[in-house]
């Protein structure tokens, strides 16, 4: 055999390692954002959400328009500030081969977001039927999908296929905004202060859209039933 054979046959093993190495290291990552994924929609029944009244004992004297742009203020100030180790987010282990620092960014954001979403649902009179756990599913839902919830179209018992197609709508979302967050996690390469800027832009991209949804179905408060349990 020459040396070049030899040779030959030691790219060839090296291309084959690197093969076998770029699929186990796709798949530990797709794991990780699965696993994120899986967590913010068990974290989403358990994110406090206030009700009309609340909002309105919160901000007394001020609209749905009023109330609506403080609450998108908040939460845009909330999600860039959001970093490594903050809030409870930072007390979930690591999933599998993805940073502590990105899975605790991820489901810290998706948490702020989500619950901006419900809370301007109760601003427009467009709470999504149901109790509780229910709604959250709903609310998950309109996170992933980036649009406001139809109330008359949202049957009264969320059932298991939503939460089925909202996994399957989170995951993807999770992907794209672990690609959003990166630059938060090289702060000397690009800096923080560009993620915090990409994190306020996006959160105020969601909630332009959520509005403009929830505008054309709005509900006058008077109009508004009680609040299930």
């Amino acid at each position: 055999m020459t040396e070049a054979h030899v040779e030959r046959g030691r790219l060839a093993s090296l291309a084959a390692a690197v093969g076998r190495g770029a699929r186990k290291g796709g798949e530990r990552a797709r794991a990780g954002v699965y696993a994120v994924a899986d967590r913010i929609v068990a974290n989403a029944p358990r994110i406090p959400v206030r009700d009309l009244a609340a909002l309105r004992k919160q901000f007394p004297g001020l609209g749905p328009e009023e109330i609506a742009d403080k609450l998108v203020a908040g939460a845009a100030n909330g999600t860039s500030t959001v970093g490594a180790g903050v809030g409870a987010a930072a007390m979930l282990p690591a999933p599998p081969a993805m940073p502590t620092e990105l899975a605790a960014e991820i489901i810290g954001v998706a948490s702020i977001e989500i619950k901006l979403i419900a809370e301007l649902h109760e601003v427009y009179g467009v709470r999504a039927p149901g109790t509780g756990r229910q709604r959250a599913i709903a609310y998950l839902g309109s996170w992933a999908e980036e649009r406001g919830i139809d109330a008359a179209a949202v049957p009264a018992s969320v059932n298991a296929a939503l939460g089925v197609q909202a996994k399957r709508e989170l995951r993807q979302q999770v992907l794209k905004r672990s690609f959003r967050n990166l630059p938060n996690l090289a702060p000397f390469m690009i800096g923080a202060t560009v993620g915090a800027a990409m994190n306020r832009r996006d959160t105020n991209k969601l909630a332009r859209k959520i509005r403009k949804d929830l505008r054309a179905r709005q509900v006058p408060w008077g109009a508004l039933p009680p609040l299930d349990a």
